[in-house]
Parts: structure tokens; C-alpha cells; sequence
């Protein structure tokens, strides 16, 4: 096989990935801190995409016309705010590549302005001209046009890459990412359908969204269907363009993305209505607990939100849940939203509002998830399941599920699987009772139980079922023990060093 033949060939996801990570390694160990690695490396492979795709559509013109049509391009890219232009700068290449993506922005405003966030490009002490020439050169060993990246591969990689920067700054990630397989769990429980609305109001990275066009492609549905039919609102410039890029790359070209606070600042509203505007599935992993949230805002909220009660300034749990079902399509709306299990059964003006929400027969299922899945948080979170309109045989019930035990292990962390995620959304797609894992419990029984939706009030896990089995157990303490035992030699060390010991 000739050289030229094998520069052809597809990349691989796995090669991709690689490589794309090399590129954060280049950042290691300089002044930019690997919690904002993302703000850099994430923009600079956009921009190297856009800029490949435009090349290959410019040849394929020139072949098969004679001549380039700049409106028959995807995206423009103006004189001077080509990839190779900033590749050839001498010198001030931070505000080169600074002015290529705003030029680059100012030319597609309606799909790409802002997309790139907000990074600190010119800033030499954090990017010198050396480590930023090296990142492009990096970038540029590989053509990321789509003759070589397919859009799959590529918005695969770059959660990848969003995966591995959530990995690396841990307490942090969890103000932008949500483990695929909860995401995968409650998108399967909503199902959406071809060519209904999807929104979330707290977007992250937009993988809630991306979720829902993938469900509906693996089950042979349409992507296109949902063109203009995405709708996020992420409060942080920077996540919201990671969440904007993120859908360029998985092909999804037709979206709302917006920047804003949506407690405070809702963007998506209804002139007609004069209310929020409203949608087929809402779905969101909103700040667990959020203090400072705009309660004074509330108090007087033209949207309508408080209208089961008005939670404390220290806690914004059940106003994302009150916000997401004023967001709901009166007739086909369903939620599903992720939330500290705290918000199950606190008492006070919470008490109330899931009083409220239970009366009027909209809470569907509660899920309680196991201890330690998201970053940035031991806490066991729960999933939320809401719905307009109930199928009969659901109606005045809510299915309970206590899956604190499905999931496997890990040292700093702990996973769910997709295998997981299938068996518990099963269980709520059946309705029927699990023995020792689920139940479907009455209204009146939770009126009994003062409105409480604490899961340990309706399902008992069985006897035992925390207690690993013996192998994994002993496994645990050995590794306790190495730790225990380094732990004391290093303070010995230390010790001896310092002439506390003789």
C-alpha cells in the first residue's frame, strides 16, 4: 500500500481518541490548570474541523465546477481566518488564532456565534507562543475533514474527550457532565419519538440531548426529524459553547443553544401563551442543592413557577422541578430530572410542593441510584419521572425503585453499566412490582406516609444486599491495608527526617 493510499484510509475512533488526548498531555505541566484544559483544546479541534471540512468541500468544487461558490459551503471561513493562516504566524499566535475565531464566528452568527467560548488566548503567561505553536502543529498532523472523520467518529471522540476532562478535574465535573449510562437510563424510560421537542434547561455539554437524537436513531427513527426541535440553556459561556460544539460534531447543524441563567432568566418562552414556551420531552441534571438561586425573583415570577410553593434561598431542587413542569406539553409532556434524594422526603415548603405534585397525579416513578455515580459528590442521587398524562393503569400510582445496589464498583467511583441501566428501566417500563427492588405504590399510601417519597418507606432492600461478596471484600481490605501500611512508613520517614524520631 502506497503512502499516499494509506493518508486516505479512515482514522479510528481509538486513533482519534489518542491523539486528541496527546493534545491535552501538551498542556500538562504548564501554567493553564487542567480544569480548564477543555476551554482550549476542545475550541482548537472545532476550529481545525470546520477548517478541513471547508477544504474538502473547496476541492470538490474546484473538480467538479472549475470554481469555488462560497454560499454552497456548510460554514464560512473569511480570508485570513483559515486554520493555515494562523498555522503560518510568527509570531502573537494566540491573537492570530484569537481573531481567526471571532472572524469565523462573525461570518455563520447564526449557527457559530460565540461557539468558541471564551478562552484567554492572547494571555502569554498562561499560553505562550511556543506551547500554542505546538498544539496546532499537534492538531495539524491529522485531516479531520469528513473524508477521513466521519461526524460519528468525531462527536464520539469529543465526548471522549469531554469524558476524560471530567475524569481529570473530578469535583468539578459535575457542574458539566453526567455519566452516559443515567443520561442513556432516562432517556430510555422518556423514549422520545421522531420529530418531538427535546429541551433542558441546565444543558451542560448537551449529552441529554444528544441522547435523545441517538435513541431515536438506534430504534431506526429519523435524526433529522429533530432539526430545530433541540432547545438547551446552560448558565456558563464556556460549557454552553462546549455543548454547541459538541452537536456540530455529531452532525446535528439545526439547534437552540443559549447562554443564560434559566432560573432567573428563562429564554424559552411563548409570545402566544405569554408562558414559558413548552416541549414533548424536558430532561436535565440541574446543580444538586443550588444556594442563591434567585428567590426574590420568584417571589413575583411571571413564568408561574411557584405555583406548588416557593423553596428556600438555600436550596433550588424544587424549583428546577416546578420550572421543568411549567416546560412540559400540556398533553404529551414527560420529565425526567436527576436530583438529590434529599429532595424526595425534606420537609418545609419542599414537603408541600411534592404534596402538590402527587395530588395532581403527576409524579410517575422515583428511582433511587446507587451511592457515588456522579463527580464531585458521594451523595446517591435519584431520578425524578413526571408526565402530563398517565396511561390508565398508572394513574393515582407511582413506581418506586430502589436500585442503590445496581452498579459495579470501582476505587474512586462507582459505574453503571448499560447493562445496568437497561435492567432498571425495565422495571419501570413493566410497572409491576420487583421483589425487593420495586413496587408500585398507591397515592393513598403515600398520603399515610406524609407525602414522603423516601424510598426506604416503600422498598426494603433484602437482607445483606450490601455486603460485597467474600472475594471483593477481602480484595478491598488488602488494598486498605497496603494504603494503611505506606501511609505509616511515609509518616515514619517523615519523622526521622524532621528528628522527631531518633
Amino acid at each position: 500500500m502506497s503512502s499516499q493510499s494509506a493518508l486516505a484510509l479512515p482514522i479510528t475512533l481509538s486513533e482519534l481518541e489518542s491523539h486528541l488526548w496527546e493534545a491535552a498531555n501538551i498542556l500538562r505541566g504548564s501554567p493553564v490548570d487542567r480544569t480548564d484544559w477543555k476551554s482550549y483544546i476542545l475550541p482548537l479541534l472545532f476550529f481545525k474541523r470546520i477548517c478541513d471540512v471547508w477544504d474538502e468541500e473547496h476541492t470538490a468544487m474546484l473538480r467538479e465546477y472549475g470554481e469555488d461558490f462560497p454560499d454552497e459551503h456548510r460554514f464560512q471561513v473569511p480570508d485570513g481566518c483559515h486554520w493555515s493562516s494562523v498555522r503560518r504566524a510568527p509570531k502573537n499566535v494566540g491573537t492570530a488564532l484569537a481573531n481567526a475565531m471571532r472572524g469565523v464566528e462573525a461570518a455563520n452568527q447564526k449557527h457559530l456565534y460565540g461557539v468558541f467560548g471564551d478562552a484567554q488566548w492572547t494571555n502569554k503567561d498562561r499560553l505562550p507562543d511556543e506551547l500554542l505553536k505546538d498544539l496546532i502543529e499537534h492538531f495539524s498532523a491529522l485531516s479531520l475533514g469528513n473524508t477521513r472523520v466521519a461526524s460519528d467518529v468525531m462527536g464520539d471522540a469529543y465526548e471522549y474527550l469531554i469524558k476524560q476532562f471530567a475524569d481529570a478535574t473530578n469535583k468539578k465535573a459535575g457542574e458539566f457532565y453526567t455519566p452516559r449510562s443515567v443520561v442513556r437510563l432516562i432517556v430510555h424510560i422518556l423514549d422520545p419519538q421522531e420529530g418531538e421537542t427535546i429541551y433542558d434547561p441546565a444543558c451542560g455539554t448537551g449529552g441529554m440531548l444528544l441522547a435523545a437524537v441517538s435513541h431515536v436513531r438506534e430504534r431506526g427513527g429519523d435524526p433529522r426529524t429533530f432539526f430545530g426541535k433541540l432547545h438547551g440553556q446552560e448558565k456558563n459561556l464556556t460549557t454552553a459553547a462546549v455543548a454547541r460544539m459538541n452537536l456540530f460534531l455529531h452532525g446535528i447543524e439545526d439547534f437552540v443553544i443559549e447562554r443564560g441563567d434559566t432560573l432567573r432568566n428563562p429564554v424559552f418562552t411563548d409570545a402566544g401563551t405569554g408562558g414559558l414556551a413548552t416541549f414533548d420531552v424536558v430532561i436535565a441534571n440541574p446543580p444538586f442543592s443550588l444556594e442563591q438561586w434567585g428567590r426574590e425573583i420568584w417571589e413575583s415570577d411571571p413564568w408561574g413557577r411557584a405555583f406548588a410553593g416557593l423553596p428556600t434561598d438555600s436550596n433550588a431542587d424544587m424549583a428546577w422541578v416546578q420550572h421543568m413542569v411549567k416546560s412540559m406539553a400540556p398533553k404529551t409532556g414527560r420529565m425526567g430530572v436527576v436530583l438529590p434524594q434529599g429532595a424526595l422526603f425534606r420537609g418545609g415548603v419542599e414537603a408541600q410542593i411534592r404534596k402538590h405534585l402527587l395530588e395532581n397525579d403527576l409524579v410517575e416513578a422515583v428511582i433511587g441510584l446507587a451511592p457515588n455515580l456522579f463527580y464531585g459528590t458521594g451523595l446517591a442521587a435519584c431520578v425524578l419521572v413526571l408526565r402530563q398524562r398517565k396511561d390508565k393503569r398508572k394513574k393515582g400510582k407511582v413506581f418506586i425503585v430502589d436500585a442503590s445496589s445496581v452498579f459495579r464498583r470501582g476505587r474512586a467511583q462507582n459505574f453503571m453499566d448499560p447493562a445496568h441501566g437497561a435492567q432498571i428501566a425495565a422495571w419501570v417500563q413493566g410497572f409491576a412490582d420487583v421483589e425487593d427492588r420495586a413496587r408500585v405504590v398507591d397515592l393513598a399510601e403515600i398520603e399515610k406516609e406524609g407525602w414522603t417519597l423516601n424510598i426506604s418507606r416503600y422498598v426494603l432492600p433484602p437482607i445483606g444486599a450490601d455486603i460485597p461478596p467474600l472475594p471483593e471484600a477481602v480484595a478491598t481490605f488488602k488494598d486498605a491495608l497496603a494504603k494503611c501500611r505506606e501511609a505509616e512508613d511515609n509518616l515514619r520517614r517523615v519523622m526521622h527526617e524532621g528528628g522527631w524520631l531518633s
